[in-house]
């Protein structure tokens, strides 16, 4: 199979000669093999593994998606997506992509409190002028 992973901003992999991948479903894991019909499924966050042809298995963790597999082609199109070389590394990869996203969460709501008590404060002033 051919699999292509996508991001919203780029093309995070794509990889030629996979014979399975598993992913996690809204119903659990989902296991793909070459002659499998063809179908569409949502992802939730978890774990996204393929293993190629010769047998190695790469692990990669994804956020929320789609899967979409047709013939020899499967797409998975993910909001992020981080590899890992085992699944202690991804874990650890993991824990630091999120550690720098709560920090970046927490700024961005600061700045977006400090602009709604400044667009309150605006209306308040039109208000009273009236």
């Amino acid at each position: 199979m051919k699999l292509e992973i996508l991001l919203p901003f780029k093309i995070f992999a794509q990889i030629d000669n996979v014979s399975r991948i598993v992913a996690e479903t809204l119903s659990g894991s989902l296991g793909l093999l070459p002659h499998r019909l063809d179908c569409v499924v949502p992802l939730v966050p978890g774990i996204l593994s393929y293993t190629m042809t010769g047998g190695s298995t790469t692990y990669l963790a994804v956020d929320e998606g789609v899967l979409v597999k047709s013939g020899e082609q499967v797409i998975v199109s993910v909001r992020r997506a981080i590899a890992g070389t085992g699944l202690n590394d991804l874990h650890e990869a993991v824990a630091r992509e999120y550690s720098t996203l709560d920090a970046e969460e927490r700024e961005m709501r600061a700045v977006v409190a400090k602009m709604d008590g400044g667009l309150i404060g605006r209306f308040a002033e039109l208000r009273h002028e009236r």
